[in-house]
């Protein structure tokens, strides 16, 4: 099932359990707005190349539309919608006063030179800076793209606009960026594994961990669960895979990836099949890369207690199924990966004010942030007697109905 068909049916689900109105619930699944761009650049050698470019803007009802950009070889309409929704979801879950958004360009970022990779962005950012916006539709990082991304499209769009640092969030620090921004996702799912585990009486420290996708949130997620006494025993990224059961020092292998590039030949720990991770023995199970990663094939080798979805929609619905079947608990993405979002928020409400946080201040907003939500989405599995995911679904999707609602949008 793809991405879109899975979060049209969590979607559905939710709106059942709700018992909405069937005007509105169409309304909240039928996208705001889709924009698909044609971008030709100059390649280095001279000759041209054109990329299609997406910006799929789901949900104004809380706010401004919100949600990251990613460059990645298969990057398509249909995922970038089930993207754009799962963000309005979750924006509402954290309960900061944005809708979703998602957009992405279907290329392959190490294919290109930081200077091709300069040209599309601002050719893409010339496409669509109209439809953008401070108080529109504020773009973010995703896969493939990062702060220099995002300095970029603040100086297309300045020069349109105006000087606009609230335009882009994910900034590097010298141009508005936030303090405590690159670490957020990650920290933030730290956050709400550690909320979660108080549920059952558990701690981080007592507890043994394998990260699966260990790129900047898993990387991040990763130091923090040791710097906090966790065992991160297996980690995972596209070099390959490292093994130790008695635990990881996170802080050597982040200095050895550095150093090499790679995970492998890391003196403190044994190299398995990366396919393995997955189903790897373990406490807690944090998937941080793709989406569909957990599904009928490996769901039931899966040995995790819990599994903390870092990535967007790690787990399909099939998997989803059998996972519970055998007492998993999955804390899901639109509110295990909030932090992000929540700290890009922090970032947007920094640069409005002209006023910037010290990263004590950012970090310990973004924990009440995300304990808050926590105890929210509980709250909604008792009131509905629903597991974890459904209990976040009809959290956000009841916020964005009521704000539809208050609005007059659902005549």
């Amino acid at each position: 099932m793809n991405a879109l068909a899975a979060t049209n049916r969590n979607f559905r689900q939710a709106a059942r359990i709700l018992g909405l109105d069937s005007k509105i619930e169409k309304s909240l699944l039928i996208p705001f707005r889709e924009i698909k761009v044609e971008c030709t650049i100059p390649k280095d050698d001279g000759t041209l190349v054109s990329y299609v470019g997406f910006r799929v803007q789901h949900d104004n009802a809380r706010g401004p539309m919100k949600g990251g950009i990613r460059y990645h070889h298969e990057v398509e309409l249909d995922e970038v919608n089930a993207l754009a929704q799962l963000m309005t979801w979750k924006t509402a879950v954290a309960n900061i006063p944005y809708g979703g958004a998602k957009g992405g360009i279907g290329c392959t970022p190490k294919d290109l030179s930081m200077s091709e990779l300069e040209r599309l962005t601002r050719v893409f950012t010339q496409k669509i800076h109209d439809l953008i916006g401070i108080n529109t539709d504020v773009p973010a990082p995703d896969m493939g793209t990062n702060a220099q991304t995002m300095a970029w499209i603040l100086d297309e769009y300045s020069k349109f606009h105006g000087h606009s640092p609230a335009i882009v969030t994910g900034k590097p620090i010298d141009l508005g960026g936030s303090l405590g921004r690159e670490a957020a996702t990650g920290r933030g799912a730290v956050y709400a594994t550690e909320a979660l585990l108080a549920e059952y009486g558990k701690n981080i420290k007592d507890l043994t961990f394998a990260i699966q996708g260990f790129g900047n949130v898993g990387a991040w997620a990763g130091k923090i669960i040791h710097e906090r006494g966790g065992k991160v025993i297996a980690v995972s990224d596209i070099t390959g895979a490292i093994k130790n059961p008695n635990g990881l020092d996170i802080p050597a292998l982040l200095s050895h990836r550095e150093k090499t590039g790679k995970l492998t030949d890391f003196t403190g720990g044994d190299v398995m099949n990366s396919d393995e991770l997955l189903t790897h023995e373990c406490d807690v199970l944090i998937p941080c890369a793709l989406g569909g990663v957990l599904n009928r094939e490996n769901a039931d080798h899966v040995k995790a207690n819990f599994i903390i979805e870092a990535a967007n929609h790690p787990t399909d619905p099939d998997a989803d199924e059998i996972l519970s079947k055998k007492g998993v608990v999955i804390l899901p993405d639109i509110y295990a990966n909030a932090g992000g979002v929540t700290v890009s928020y922090f970032e947007w409400v920094q640069n409005i004010q002209g006023f910037m946080w010290d990263e004590e201040k950012v970090n310990a907003e973004l924990k009440k942030y995300m304990t808050r939500a926590f105890h929210n989405l509980k709250s909604m599995c008792h009131s509905h007697n629903c597991n974890l995911r459904m209990g976040a679904f009809t959290l956000g999707v009841n916020r964005v109905a009521r704000a539809t609602q208050l609005r007059g949008w659902e005549a």
